[in-house]
């Protein structure tokens, strides 16, 4: 089996497994499993009730990873996150009791109700894999991945991310309201009970991680970087930006887009596999300057702009 076979076969078992539950979202779902394929950590910024935690849960439930949840609340402490040393009066030694953060799928559900100095308990763990504890180091399992829901930062009881914290969620998506249609079969779907007690494993660790080293594999040209370099230049310099995309942008872009052409069944990228992903990639990553905050600029309309603006780069094949 191929690369593009093995990462066609995860995605389409995992995508009709997670519809059970997220009824008209298979584009949301897809960037989902895109971040999943390449090592990433997702955000999920919406309103309450249209489905974040659900969507969250239902692809972890379709993996073969353990899984914690962790609701954030503004009385929550980092140790609450990571874990803490405990006196063992029996032993005298000090043993340390792993936190929630300490699983394969850790679900962060409300993620900007806890205070800064929780949310950056995170840090570490999303970044380098690994926690620091009373100065012991502790390596996460791998696969390791970070499901964050939050609501919009204007509503009530919320903490804006961190800069820092924000950068390193590979992508940030919204799953909106759904249809009308679409609402209807939802509300057909749990007239007795919710379909997430129906979701069951589709597939096991090993085989995730065999299609997390094919999407490695998906070839992209000089050409398609250059073109995202450029991208991510082009916010450094926008009048509007205060603070552009860093280098961990572009990486997500280009890691993201050799995962959406590989869904795509090809075994190469192409600028439209790169254009697809570039708000959900970068718009999270931008800072507004004053004055365009003052005119609402927002982030989703300049990264539409210089994707208009930046010249698509023409093809060359690859030699053989």
């Amino acid at each position: 089996m191929d690369s593009n076979e093995i990462i066609a076969s995860l995605a389409q078992r995992v995508t009709e497994n997670v519809e059970k539950v997220i009824v008209g979202k298979r584009r949301e779902v897809e960037m989902t499993l895109i971040v999943l394929l390449c090592e990433g950590h997702l955000l999920i910024e919406d309103v309450p009730g249209v489905g974040k935690t659900m969507l969250a849960r239902a692809i972890a439930r379709s993996i073969g990873c353990t899984f914690k949840r962790l609701q954030f609340t503004p009385d929550m402490l980092p140790s609450d996150v990571t874990g803490v040393s405990v006196f063992n009066q029996k032993t005298l030694e000090f043993e340390f009791r792993p936190g929630p953060v300490m699983a394969q799928i850790v679900l962060a559900d409300e993620i900007n109700r806890a205070t800064p100095k929780t949310q950056s308990a995170l840090l570490e763990a999303m970044e380098e894999r690994q926690i620091t504890v009373d100065g012991l180091t502790y390596p996460m399992e791998r696969p390791f991945l970070v499901l964050a829901t939050q609501n919009p930062i204007e509503y009530e009881g919320t903490f804006p991310l961190p800069e820092a914290q924000i950068d390193r969620f590979m992508m940030r998506l919204s799953l909106g309201y759904p249809s009308a249609a679409d609402e209807m079969h939802v509300l057909d779907m749990q007239r007795e009970r919710h379909p997430i007690e129906e979701i069951d494993q589709v597939v096991t660790a090993s085989e995730l991680q065999a299609a997390q080293n094919a999407v490695k594999t998906i070839y992209a040209d000089d050409l398609i970087k250059e073109y995202i370099v450029e991208l991510a230049n082009a916010t450094r310099r926008h009048p509007d930006i205060y603070l552009g995309v860093s280098p961990r942008g572009s990486l997500a872009l280009f890691r993201t887009s050799r995962a959406l052409a590989a869904l795509r069944g090809r075994a190469y990228v192409i600028p439209d596999d790169v254009k697809a992903l570039l708000e959900a990639t970068f718009a999270h990553r931008l800072i507004i300057s004053p004055s365009a905050r003052i005119k609402n600029v927002e982030a989703r309309a300049v990264v539409e702009q210089i994707s208009q603006s930046i010249p698509v780069p023409g093809t060359r094949i690859r030699a053989r």
